[in-house]
């Protein structure tokens, strides 16, 4: 009974979409129904990467490119965190979704395709008119150069200082980019951070500076030896 009464749903999430056209013609309404998990069929085709579903669903009376489910997520925040989704984020992008759009949590496509390292898709997003923000902030204190930096990406850190990004704000636990990147053992990115002027005399929540949290001595070591090349002072970083 359940399967029938979402089966669109499941349609768009399998990429079925001779079934997924069936059903829109049988009733156009379908598109705008919601499931159990607070979904329409168009989230469901952006999460498991359907394009040809979603082109369907996008050509639908009364369709909305910025449709929340029951989390806040758009269909873009959702193809934003898939890999290799560009054609689906281009369909969306030309029926003008809200690049800007934050969910339940505060976060914006920018912040999950910085989780990802989805480098083209935050390209199409920061060169969208008018163009993604690198400066929205989530419930946790951070912008997406945070989550770039945790994750380790050189390419989408520098991408977001390029656009405008805070440098040295922190995050609700004292976090700047750099301690993220240092806590997670990313030695090229703390190098990235610093070489664009991250602040290091700066303490988290706890009272520790970026450098102390570095898992282990080689990855410490490593970001000061490159510092040194660089003539980046790093005394303020030293662990009393």
């Amino acid at each position: 009974m359940e399967d029938s009464k979402f089966a669109i749903h499941a349609a768009a999430r399998e990429g079925k979409v001779a079934v997924v056209e069936s059903l829109l013609n049988a009733d156009p309404k379908l598109a705008r129904q919601k499931d159990d998990d607070g979904r329409l069929p168009i989230h469901w085709a952006c999460s498991s990467n359907q394009p040809e579903i979603v082109a369907l669903l996008v050509e639908q009376k009364d369709f909305d490119p910025d449709v929340q489910d029951d989390s806040g997520w758009t269909p873009l925040m959702i193809a934003a965190s898939v890999k290799d989704s560009d054609k689906i984020v281009d369909l969306l992008l030309a029926r003008d979704a809200d690049v800007n759009m934050t969910n339940n949590n505060g976060q914006t496509a920018l912040h999950f395709v910085a989780s990802k390292n989805n480098l083209d898709i935050a390209r199409k997003l920061l060169e969208h008119k008018p163009p993604a923000s690198a400066r929205v902030r989530d419930k946790r204190g951070q912008y997406p150069l945070h989550r770039a930096a945790a994750v380790g990406s050189v390419p989408m850190v520098n991408l977001l200082l390029k656009n405008r990004s805070p440098l040295n704000a922190t995050d609700n636990a004292g976090y700047t980019a750099l301690h993220h990147a240092v806590a997670e053992g990313h030695g090229d990115t703390a190098v990235a951070l610093l070489k664009a002027g991250a602040e290091t005399d700066k303490k988290d929540m706890d009272g520790f500076l970026a450098l102390d949290l570095a898992p282990d001595k080689d990855v410490r070591k490593y970001i000061e030896r490159e510092a040194e090349k660089e003539g980046i002072d790093l005394s303020t970083t030293t662990s009393t």
